[in-house]
């Protein structure tokens, strides 16, 4: 199978071949290596590839067959190396498999490398120390995003058609929109954290993934989704396959739209154009929209203050116990300056502010749960503005405590945190493109608790309405001969 034929199919695309017998798996893998050595020397997307070991039955799965890669962050690969994109993990070797990697397997995917990240998930651009910026397809010299940068990029490039990613702060989407995919974050409890974890960032992260086609994303959230015994809890399982959503008319949904952020960052010129072609689009199609206000039941100092509480506890807890495993020392020869900053923030973190921060959450939850009793879809950009050059995220960062670095994040990317405190489900589509620039340009579109399917139907609609497949980056491994 030549790369110019391989890049021309999504995961399901791939599996199908496959499953007809017209391509092998060590041909469709042979491809698929091919593509991402042509690609990743521009993009520094995939931090190192391996054989799969695994060889699915032909025709087991809807993905049997497909290549894929994972996150260097949130799951174990027996055998495998996790440094979380740091100096302090550096080395460090999975001994089993977690719950979601077992999963992928059982899904027929071919699993073949690992995605970079920045450090320990903690920045919404992967720029990491440890290996080097992750560069935007579309644009050399632009953000990939992050923290799941390396899976949006490998996918934009055409390494794979599908890529594992997480998301506890708008991970999975930032990425989706500055490489022009589609990514959805699933609700809180859909994907089991499991064993190590019970819950992510205090339910703040969840497992997904980012693809070029809406199929591809629902066929693997229908292969990973459901509880591990052990689990907290568990959302409730659709009454059908998300596959079978995608070709579901959603109807004529009631949507509103925000077209300026919480805590008062406005929307940049080529995203707030880009937003009203959306609502035309969305009028066109028959859905009832219109503009509204949306409460989070807290301000937006507060909102950012409990975020931090929760996020840097968290990552302090991380650093220690990762400092104890490798006996090494957290501090300037293991860790990035914003890193450290964060981690003695969340060490100051006492236990009444924490516990503060968790009704803080509570309250965000419950007031945009009252909006979604109103309406069926909540629109927004996915940011407010387009990928930014590499190094801008970094700009004074030096000089930033835990809180302050927690706000800048939150003032970059506005729109999408908020649903990760909800545990709500939200998804990037890229729906459209900066007429300037030929940039991709993300749209948010939320729902409410567990109601992935209503996304699902959604997504499907624009995805036909507007295809957005056949748009190709600057760096698509369908062109290039060499890497």
């Amino acid at each position: 199978m030549r790369v110019a034929e391989y890049v021309r199919f999504d995961a399901v695309g791939l599996a199908e071949l496959v499953a007809r017998g017209e391509v092998t798996p060590a041909e469709v893998e042979a491809a698929a290596r091919e593509a991402a050595r042509r690609v990743n020397p521009r993009i520094n997307a995939v931090v190192e590839t391996w054989p799969a070991d695994d060889r699915p039955s032909p025709g087991s799965t809807p993905l049997a067959g497909a290549p894929f890669l994972i996150k260097d962050f949130g799951v174990a690969m027996a055998g495998r190396r996790t440094e979380l994109g740091s100096r302090l993990a550096a080395g460090n070797v999975a001994r089993a498999d977690s719950s979601l990697m077992l999963r992928f397997r059982r899904a027929g995917l071919l699993t073949i490398g690992r995605t970079a990240t920045p450090e320990l998930a903690y920045s919404i651009t992967t720029e990491p120390v440890w290996y080097g910026p992750t560069r935007n397809p579309w644009n050399l010299r632009l953000s990939a995003g992050g923290s799941s940068g390396g899976a949006g990029a490998a996918v934009a490039s055409g390494a794979v058609p599908l890529a594992h990613a997480t998301d506890a702060a708008g991970s999975l989407r930032i990425p989706a929109a500055y490489n022009g995919l589609f990514g959805l974050k699933p609700t809180r409890g859909r994907v089991s954290m499991g064993p190590d974890v019970d819950e992510g960032f205090n339910g703040l992260a969840v497992h997904g993934s980012v693809s070029r086609t809406v199929r591809d994303s629902a066929a693997l959230l229908d292969r990973i989704s459901g509880p591990e015994p052990g689990d907290p809890y568990f959302a409730e399982q659709p009454p059908r396959p998300y596959t079978e959503e995608v070709d579901r008319p959603p109807g004529s949904l009631r949507i509103g739209v925000l077209p300026h952020a919480w805590g008062g960052r406005r929307t940049a010129a080529p995203v707030a154009d880009a937003l009203s072609r959306t609502v035309r689009l969305l009028d066109s199609l028959g859905h009832r929209t219109e503009e509204v206000t949306v409460g989070l039941g807290v301000d937006w100092e507060e909102f950012v203050l409990a975020n931090a509480r929760l996020s840097t506890a968290n990552l302090a807890a991380s650093v220690d116990e990762l400092a104890a495993a490798f006996g090494r020392p957290a501090d300037s020869s293991t860790l990035e300056p914003v890193t450290l900053a964060a981690h003695r923030y969340g060490q100051g973190v006492g236990g009444v502010e924490f516990v503060a921060a968790l009704a803080v959450r509570n309250r965000v939850a419950r007031s945009l749960a009252r909006y979604f009793g109103t309406y069926d879809i909540l629109l927004t950009p996915t940011l407010p503005e387009l990928p930014p050059p590499l190094g801008a995220h970094a700009e004074g960062a030096e000089e930033l405590d835990g809180l302050g670095w927690i706000d800048r994040l939150n003032d970059r990317s506005p729109f999408t945190t908020a649903f990760n405190v909800t545990g709500t489900p939200a998804m990037s589509v890229p729906v459209t493109a900066d007429a300037g620039t030929g940039l991709p340009v993300g749209m948010q579109f939320a729902a409410g608790y567990g109601l992935e399917g209503l996304l699902f139907r959604l997504a499907g609609q624009l995805e036909q309405a507007q295809p957005w497949s056949g748009r190709t980056p600057g760096v698509w491994a369908g062109d290039l001969t060499d890497g």
